[in-house]
């Protein structure tokens, strides 16, 4: 089955450019050029990534990527935003609202492909592993795509899944954050370490009470608490 993106930016030539590359790449695109439409159409259509562009009239790219992850039916997407070379604060605040991960302009259009597929291949990864995964009051069901902590299900992204069932399965043994990127991002040469650190403390806040499960090697890495 073809995966679908959506992409979202204001500049028809960009817009056009990662649309080309994209559909080269075989998947099926779906354009938005501005904030508001594209919540839209992500609502409709459940794209299985999006690729969002931080500037964008009216609405900007941090206040559509909250939104969708505020409507359980949208907060799953994988989300890959573009961002100013210049603007390392406002990259962490898309990693820190829900951005699953950046790519900064000017951008090569191969970079940006490479990072969709890891998208896509997360969240296939997330849906189709079958299987039960337990530790103290944490539950996952990676067959339905869905966590339970202490009987009350928890609303993860598609990668926050992933580096928490990565992390539940791997109980006990210290994961580097090189290690996380590969086994959860794809990527074999290591990016900025900070989009590991900015979702772990998102884990830790969605976990609450739990979060000290989640344990702070420095200069190691993390461990989840067998």
């Amino acid at each position: 089955m073809v995966a679908t993106i959506l992409i979202v930016d204001d500049e028809p030539d960009v817009a056009d450019l990662l649309k080309y590359h994209l559909q080269k790449a075989g998947y099926q695109i779906l354009v938005a050029g501005d904030g508001a439409r594209a919540l839209e159409i992500a609502r409709r259509s459940r794209p299985e990534a999006i690729v969002l562009d931080l500037m964008l009239p009216g609405m900007s790219g941090l206040e559509v990527c909250r939104e969708l992850r505020k409507n359980p039916n949208t907060a799953p997407l994988g989300v890959l935003m573009l961002t100013a070379k210049g603007q390392p604060t406002e990259r962490i605040a898309g990693l820190e609202i829900g951005a699953d991960d950046y790519v900064t302009k000017p951008f090569s259009p191969k970079e940006v492909v490479l990072r969709v597929q890891a998208l896509v291949r997360r969240s296939q990864a997330a849906r189709e592993g079958g299987g039960i995964v337990e530790s103290g009051d944490i539950r996952i069901d990676k067959g339905s795509f869905e966590i339970m902590l202490a009987g009350a299900r928890l609303e993860l992204t598609t990668t926050e899944f992933k580096l928490l069932c990565l992390l539940v399965e791997r109980r006990g043994r210290v994961q580097s954050r090189d290690v996380l990127l590969k086994d959860v991002w794809g990527y074999e040469n290591s990016i900025d370490t900070r989009t590991v650190d900015t979702h772990i403390r998102r884990l830790r806040e969605k976990l609450g009470g739990s979060s000290d499960r989640i344990e702070t090697l420095r200069g190691e890495g993390y461990r989840f608490a067998a």
